[in-house]
């Protein structure tokens, strides 16, 4: 056998055989650096084996000074992580957002990754800053300054550091001491001239180890927080806000005296923010340039015998004409613009839609009041924090001898006396005057504003069941359909969205055909006539008809987890209704019929009836949800409520052929 002589090496093959072992060496050693872990590593993996990741240290600084009668503030801030879980790959990237109000100074950041008994420090190199709404015509002063970690990996430490400067002492933020990752170190300090005072709220303490101190050195007060080694807080869907769980201070400042020994209070109390709320609105629309807006009032307000019905409608046009646009510069975060601006442009945020609507009824000659408010994420009272952080939001009330209504013409479809379901509960900050305010709480609509109704006929053809039906919405619930109906188009995709939505039985429902009522209206139910069949729903033997007729279970899917640690939240209080008619086929008769169901308390009730009616069996089931937040130590007893239901969901209804 002839034996094939290799060629000798040339310079190319040599230089490829090169390339390879260094290749080689480098994967090597990436492996090698990644495959090494810490003692550090070691003891907080085992110590908290399901958290992805440890915060070592997380300190905060504040410096308040006053120089040159005026107040000063420089934040620094260092952030050490230890990443414990493979989720250290996704956490390449980050980035630190800024603006007129808070300017980054400085920042640093590195990543240490531990390879032969010692930590190696690779520092990011690269940062890149980048308006926050990029490519949007609409102008931000929201900056993004992102980067990206080196060499992420389970075992890898990170380290963050910046500085910043708060441009406006009204802007203090919260500082939270518990997280989603346990902690080793968290420290707050505030180091503040004397002539400077502050106040502080603490909240969701409770009994952890938080060590408070309070010294004076130098001419400054020195206040701090701190606590060690904590465990993480569980995140869970449906939860409140993380402000209404997670532990942290509320530092702001009340009040200065300057060296003349002049007091320029600042927010002492409500009145305080009040104050420079409304030095903020202030002769806003003082040019009277509203000619147009004047003939579009006159317009919408001929022929209304009512204010309130002026009102209805001057709200509805707004909705329907102004486009709501999040975007702010500077204090064009809580300055409305003009509102013939806004006319003009047909566009605004927030304040520029409760502007606007001020404007308007002011035209009419109805008194509106420009009304901050926070929403249900921000769980502050006004008298517990008078600062900016307790709204991020605003509306316009109007106030007559019979009702307080809540305008926000930020949302569509909204009306008139239902207010944004992420303010129900709220208070609200409602102007009056140069000097006078009022705080009122929008109220949390009850159940039967959100009704969702379904009315079907069925009757059997063989295994299949086949039904004529009408869908009935008031409320929220409609509300949330007119806006999603905006994003899809198509028939397909409508037809699709009925068959997802109005699915009963099982997964072979099929919508044949549908008629709507009333679509985008304002103050009448939406309404949708449909025909379905569901294949082979029923179970059938040579006698006997079994049909289960709880067509729709899904409340079942609210079931908590036994463990679960937080509050349950909804969007709004409600009622489901579901009335089946089932004609009895003929040459049956009865054989069995569910008992009826009910259980009610405070918080739910539901309630299943069966009752017939000459050739027809009537089927109806009502759920009521009467809370927006059940608190933690009721939900045992829901999943009870629940476990009960689902029982009564599994009877079914026999019939059986009539003997000759």
């Amino acid at each position: 056998m002839m034996k094939l002589k290799p060629k000798p090496l040339t310079k190319k093959s040599n230089f490829v055989k090169k390339i390879i072992a260094l290749l080689t060496l480098t994967t090597s050693i990436s492996i090698n650096l990644i495959a090494q872990f810490s003692p550090e590593y070691e003891l907080f993996k085992e110590k908290y084996p399901n958290s992805q990741a440890v915060i070592l240290n997380n300190e905060v600084t504040y410096y308040i000074q006053l120089i040159k009668d005026e107040i000063d503030i420089k934040v620094e801030s260092v952030e050490e992580i230890l990443y414990t879980g493979p989720s250290a790959k996704f956490a390449s990237k980050e980035s630190v957002q800024h603006s007129t109000f808070f300017n980054l100074v400085s920042i640093n950041a590195s990543t240490f990754v531990y390879s032969n008994g010692k930590y190696t420090e690779h520092k990011v190199k690269e940062f890149k800053e980048s308006d926050e709404l990029s490519g949007s015509i609409f102008h931000d002063d929201t900056k993004t300054t992102s980067f990206i970690y080196p060499y992420m990996s389970e075992g890898v430490k990170t380290k963050l550091t910046k500085v910043e400067k708060i441009t406006n002492p009204r802007f203090l933020l919260s500082h939270f001491l518990g997280n989603y990752s346990p902690i080793i170190h968290n420290k707050l300090t505030i180091v503040v001239d004397k002539a400077i005072k502050l106040k502080f709220k603490t909240f969701n303490f409770n009994d952890l180890p938080i060590i408070h101190s309070e010294t004076e050195k130098k001419g400054n007060i020195i206040y701090s927080w701190e606590v060690n080694n904590i465990d993480k807080f569980e995140s869970e869907e449906k939860s409140t806000s993380v402000r209404t769980r997670l532990p942290h201070v509320v530092p702001y400042i009340t009040e200065y005296t300057t060296k003349k020994g002049e007091t320029i209070k600042l927010l002492n109390d409500v009145s305080g923010l009040y104050n420079w709320y409304y030095s903020l609105v202030n002769g806003l629309n003082a040019d009277g340039n509203n000619s147009e807006l004047k003939l579009i009032v006159d317009s919408l307000t001929k022929n209304k015998t009512s204010d309130t019905e002026k009102v209805k409608a001057i709200y509805y046009w707004a909705q329907q004409n102004i486009k709501y646009v999040a975007f702010e510069y500077a204090l064009g975060g809580f300055i409305p613009r003009k509102a013939t601006d806004v006319f003009n442009k047909k566009f605004g945020d927030c304040k520029d839609n409760s502007n606007i609507l001020f404007e308007m009824l002011k035209i009419a000659n109805l008194d509106g009041h420009l009304t901050w408010i926070g929403t249900r994420s921000i769980p502050y009272k006004y008298t517990d924090v008078p600062t900016p952080l307790s709204d991020n939001h605003m509306i316009l009330t109007y106030i007559n001898e019979k009702d307080t209504l809540f305008l926000d013409a930020t949302g569509r479809y909204y009306k008139l006396g239902i207010p944004s379901s992420f303010i129900q509960g709220k208070e609200a900050l409602v102007g009056i005057d140069e000097n006078n305010f009022k705080i009122i709480t929008v109220p949390i609509m009850p159940p039967e504003t959100t009704i969702a109704k379904d009315s079907v006929y069925l009757y059997l053809d063989k295994k299949t069941v086949k039904g004529k039906g009408n869908l009935y919405l008031t409320g929220y619930n409609k509300i949330d359909l007119y806006n999603y109906f905006e994003r899809i188009k198509t028939p397909k995709e409508i037809t699709e969205f009925f068959n997802t939505n109005l699915r009963k039985g099982s997964n072979k429902f099929l919508v044949e055909n549908f008629v709507e009522k009333n679509k985008y209206d304002y103050d009448e139910p939406y309404e949708v006539d449909y025909d379905f069949s569901i294949d082979d729903y029923i179970t059938s033997s040579e006698k006997e008809i079994y049909i289960n007729m709880n067509l729709s279970k899904k409340i079942l899917e609210y079931k908590l987890k036994e463990d679960r640690k937080n509050d349950f939240e909804v969007d709004f209080k409600n009622i489901n209704q579901s009335i089946n008619v089932l004609e009895i086929p003929s040459g049956y008769e009865i054989s069995y019929l569910p008992e009826n169901f009910e259980q009610k308390n405070e918080f739910y009730s539901a309630s299943i009836n069966y009752e017939q009616k000459d050739n027809q069996i009537i089927y109806n089931n009502q759920i009521v949800l009467n809370f927006i937040v059940l608190k933690q130590e009721n939900h045992a007893s829901f999943n009870e409520f629940l476990k009960q239901l689902s029982k009564a969901f599994k009877e079914s209804v026999v019939l059986k052929k009539i003997s000759n």
